[in-house]
Formats: C-alpha cells, structure tokens, sequence
C-alpha cells in the first residue's frame, strides 16, 4: 500500500479526515430541494467533464429542473464509494455495471428502478442483466469503451510496424520496438490499470469461464493455471516503460501521445483524453493476441458505466425522472458528440458520426463470444482494493517470487470471501 492510501486509511478509521471532506454530497437538507437532483460524478478529467455537463444542460432545458453536479476525483471516488453510499451520498451517482452494481444492491445502498426500465428501448438482454440483481434493475447503462492494445497509425507505418495476432508476434515486436525506443507504455500509480493485463492474459490462457470462477472466489490462486498467468506476464515486462508504480494512466497515455512510448494496453477512453483533438485520429488498437488457440480473441474486456441512485436519496421521484431520460438515445448522442472516447450501449443512439475508432471499438465488441467487466468490476470490491491492487504492484516490483505471490493471495482471499457482502 502507497503511503498516501495508507495515511488516509488511517485518519478514516479515527475520524480525522471525515468523509464529507473525501466525498461531499450537496444534499439541500431534509426532504431536498424536488427541483433540483444532485449528481456524483467520477468524470474528474476534462473530457468526460464538459461532455456530462452538456449531457446535463440538455436536461436542464429540456425538463425545467436543475442538475447539480458533485465532481470528485475518479480514484478517490472509488476508494470511498462504501462510505459515500453509507453516508449522506448525492441522489444519483455515477458508477459501474455487473458485480460492481450488484454487491451494493446487495447490501441494500440502491434504490430500485425497475419502473423506470420498463420504459426503455434499445437495451440488449445483455445489457439488461448487468444492470439487474436478484430480478430487480438498479442501473442505468450510459455507455462502454474496450479494453485493447493501443499505438499510433503513423508511428507504426513510419517504422513499418504490423499489428500481432497472437502472443509470440507481439513479444517479437516488442523485442524489435525496444531498438527504436521503448515498447510499452506502463502504469500503476492508480492501482488498477495492470489489472486489465492481468484479466486477458488469464482469459487468453485460461478463458473466460475459468477467469469468471476466478475473479468468483471459486477457483484457487495457488493453481498452476494461474502462476502460467503471471510467468507470461513476465515475459513483457522487460520491453515496459520503467517506473510503473510512479507513473498515473495519464502521464502513461500522454507518453504514448508524445511518442515516448509505442503501445498500451488501455481502455479506449484512455489515451483517447490525453490527446489533442485534432491527433484523435491517430490513435489505433489491435485486440490482445491470442495465447492458446482453443480461446483465441474470444473474450474482450468491455467495462460499462452508468447511474443509479442511492438508497438514501433525498429526491428518488426527480432521480428516476434523470434516469428515464439518460436510457434514452438522445441523452447519449449529446454526451458523445463531446467525448469520441467511448461507444453508446443503446441502439437507437445515433452512430452517423462515429469515429473510425469508435466503429471499430464497437465492432470488436459486438464480434466478442464472451465480455468482462474488468477485475476490480467482476470480483467483490473489497478483494480488489485490499489484495489485488497491491499483490499487483508488488508483482510490479518483484516478478520471480510468483509462488509467495500467489499463495499470499489465496490466503487472503479465503478470509474475505468466508465473510459475507457488508
């Protein structure tokens, strides 16, 4: 654990720093303000930013009521959704679909919103059960962005690069890039953006029923299946950029932009918001090679993000009126008509004005025969930021000792996943 985790875990636990202070709701009293619905948001970079604040305004305008929009830091949003939700959190908040929705339905920090799915089109079944618990919906699903290897078109055709399909290929490459500088950009400061490697070299080796069971608590971290995962891992990590556990996703993608680096392994939206408008175009992926053939490129690792409200809202009747218009195909069009980084999850959105890499992200998607959500989204939360961020990081720093690394993380998981959700 990073002193500064290890700090404020310890001033939460005595009080010292409160949670207001992390997280503040601007609720407008008891009962609320029923014109107003207020909105916790994790988009805290520039781009998603002004995209919801003009999804918002369009609202605003369109219904007479008032949006007012709580932005936090995205890390910290996330390290403190427990206590958020427990305390005195916004009327609708912004956060992610599948386990992730399921474990706070779970502990009762949701309000239903089964009524306002009934007046939805455009909603895949698929969409539909990432979104439910126990037969009852809780999410509304905004959009979903793949996670793949991303590069440069120019830099690979200057170079004469060629995007690799399987596992080999791509550590050829990497061996042939470090000649002209360094392979892969590398993060994680933040804790979870080693995950996504983690996920599909496991999904790619193993597929995607056994990374399920996995991330399920169902299968052992101890077994050879998953120390093959981490003994592939370290077969790349000589081609990364140094100094990961100092580096944040945006240094990392901005690296890629200034041609520092030549590939990532990234969700679409991250190096997409760290390049200048008019060099989105150049911005490319190549699906994670396959490692076995039996699994291929079946699986891709696809997040969804969305609303839902919380069960301590004070204005559930505006929140549910917010929401029946966000599942809606003009609320994503005026979202994504700012932000290119991501792809809309309903049907109906218009997809005239899709980038080349928007058309090509939802290609992959909807060619996939399984999708993931991502680690810290699949697994219970409390097993993906206590043991998983630094049992990553520690990999990160000492590659060999894969046995004590596995066998530290079974343990662990054995005592969280004996103890029931809250």
């Amino acid at each position: 654990m990073s002193r500064r985790k290890l700090l404020r875990g310890a001033a939460l636990g005595v009080g010292a720093v409160t949670l207001p202070a992390l997280l503040s709701a601007c609720g407008s009293g008891p009962g609320g303000d029923k014109n107003e619905v207020s909105v916790g948001s994790n988009a805290s970079d520039p781009v998603p930013k002004k995209a919801f604040a003009a999804a918002f305004a369009a609202y605003e305008k369109k219904s007479g009521k008032k949006v007012k929009v709580n932005t936090k830091d995205h890390n910290d949003f996330q390290e403190n959704i427990n206590r958020y939700l427990q305390g005195s959190p916004d009327d609708v908040f912004m956060w992610f679909a599948g386990y992730r929705m399921q474990y706070f339905a779970e502990k009762g920090l949701l309000s239903e919103i089964t009524d306002v799915w009934n007046s939805f089109n455009g909603f895949s079944d698929a969409l539909k059960a990432q979104s439910t618990h126990a037969g009852k919906q809780y999410f509304v699903p905004y959009y979903y962005y793949p996670w793949a290897v991303f590069h440069r078109k120019s830099l690979f055709q200057q170079k004469g690069y060629e995007q690799p399909t399987t596992w080999d290929q791509f550590i050829a490459l990497a061996k042939r890039m470090s000649k002209d500088g360094t392979p892969v950009a590398f993060c994680d400061k933040d804790g979870w953006p080693a995950m996504g490697t983690f996920d599909y070299i496991n999904m790619r080796l193993n597929g995607y029923d056994f990374h399920k069971a996995l991330m399920a608590g169902e299968k052992s971290w101890t077994d050879n299946k998953v120390k093959n995962v981490f003994d592939t891992w370290r077969e790349l990590m000589p081609y990364y950029q140094k100094g990961a556990l100092g580096r944040t996703w945006e240094e990392a993608g901005q690296g890629l932009q200034k041609r520092e680096t030549a590939m990532a392994v990234f969700g679409m939206p991250h190096p997409g918001s760290q390049f200048p408008a008019d060099q989105r175009d150049d911005i490319d992926f190549f699906a994670f090679p396959e490692i076995d053939a039996q699994y291929g490129r079946d699986a891709v690792e696809a997040p969804i993000d969305g609303f839902l409200i919380a069960k301590k809202s004070k204005n559930v009747t505006g929140a549910k009126a917010l929401l029946k218009w966000l599942g809606t195909p003009e609320a994503e069009n005026d979202y994504l008509a700012l932000d290119p980084n991501n792809v809309a999850v309903n049907s109906g959105a218009d997809t005239a004005k899709y980038s080349a890499l928007q058309k090509k992200s939802a290609a992959l998607v909807s060619g996939a025969k399984q999708i993931s959500q991502f680690m810290d989204r699949d697994t219970r939360p409390d097993f993906a930021s206590t043991v998983m961020i630094q049992s990553i990081q520690d990999f990160i720093s000492n590659p060999k000792d894969v046995d004590g690394l596995c066998n530290s993380i079974e343990r662990q998981k054995k005592t969280i996943f004996s103890q029931p959700v809250g």
